[in-house]
């Protein structure tokens, strides 16, 4: 089972969700696919954390071999290949690492080269298995790391909390393509409906069950009314609390504590049913 959590923005409580029910849950894997600001290790404290590099292939061009037929440029379409001053250049940036350019090359003249685009960490906390992408710092897309984490989150046969990047971009989309429920995290104030709209929308386009949690609850019911208005089932109302902000931002697992610990059970009993 895959549990995919998202928000229109950071700061509303993603990684706050996805960490408590990760660690409450049994046999669980937290799956950091913030990959841009990763943020679960401060939280999943754990010593020994293995690391591999993350590798994706770009074109090298054997000017030697190379005719300047544009076959390779005209056929990126992603504009990474460009003729300029009768000679192929490459805009590593630009490159989405398909390896077609290579594939069509009538003359042989292009090899792929490794790059390493960030790294993934993965150790054990307690029942909890974590793994954490993070990008290199420059490079243009997580993509690869996101389906990197996901592939190994598939190989435990485990409950897979996924925390997903925020927005609704391409990271997104990756992050919560095989996921079998989205909790949707808002906050009650006008831009946080516009931010629920976005992930709403996104899932909805996805076909995906969807549940809401409103957290920092002050009594405005802009959220409320978004929820009812959309049939949208409401999970929990999360207080602005004091204590409980403090405790998450120090990065402690408030669920650890009894008088936090039903709360965010209540959410993965109600999610579990829901699934199933």
């Amino acid at each position: 089972m895959n549990i995919a959590i998202l928000s229109g923005k950071g700061g509303t409580g993603k990684t706050l969700l996805s960490v408590n029910l990760s660690y409450l849950a049994e046999n669980s894997v937290y799956v950091d696919c913030d990959v841009e600001e990763p943020n679960g290790l401060l939280y999943y404290k754990i010593d020994n954390l293995e690391q591999e590099s993350v590798l994706t292939k770009i074109p090298v061009i054997n000017n030697d071999l190379c005719d300047g037929c544009r076959i390779c440029s005209d056929f990126c379409k992603f504009n990474a290949l460009a003729f300029i001053k009768g000679k192929i250049k490459v805009y590593n940036d630009l490159c989405h690492s398909c390896g077609g350019c290579k594939l069509v090359c009538p003359q042989k003249a292009i090899t792929e080269i490794d790059n390493a685009i960030g790294v993934i960490k993965s150790g054990q906390y307690e029942d909890t298995f974590v793994l954490s992408g993070e990008l290199k710092v420059g490079e243009e897309s997580g993509v690869p790391i996101i389906n990197r984490l996901l592939e190994e989150s598939s190989k435990l046969n485990k409950t897979v909390f996924i925390d997903s990047p925020p927005g609704n971009g391409c990271t997104v989309m990756e992050s919560i393509s095989n996921a079998d429920y989205c909790i949707l995290v808002a906050e009650p104030s006008i831009f946080g409906l516009h931010n629920l709209n976005m992930v709403y929308n996104l899932a909805t386009v996805f076909k995906k069950k969807i549940g809401l949690v409103i957290n920092k609850t002050t009594g405005d019911p802009i959220i409320n009314n978004y929820a009812k208005e959309k049939g949208l089932k409401i999970l929990t109302e999360i207080p602005m609390d004091f204590e409980l902000g403090k405790l998450n931002s120090e990065g402690e697992i408030v669920s650890k504590i009894p008088k936090y610990k039903e709360l965010f059970f209540n959410i993965l009993e109600t999610v579990f049913k829901e699934v199933n």
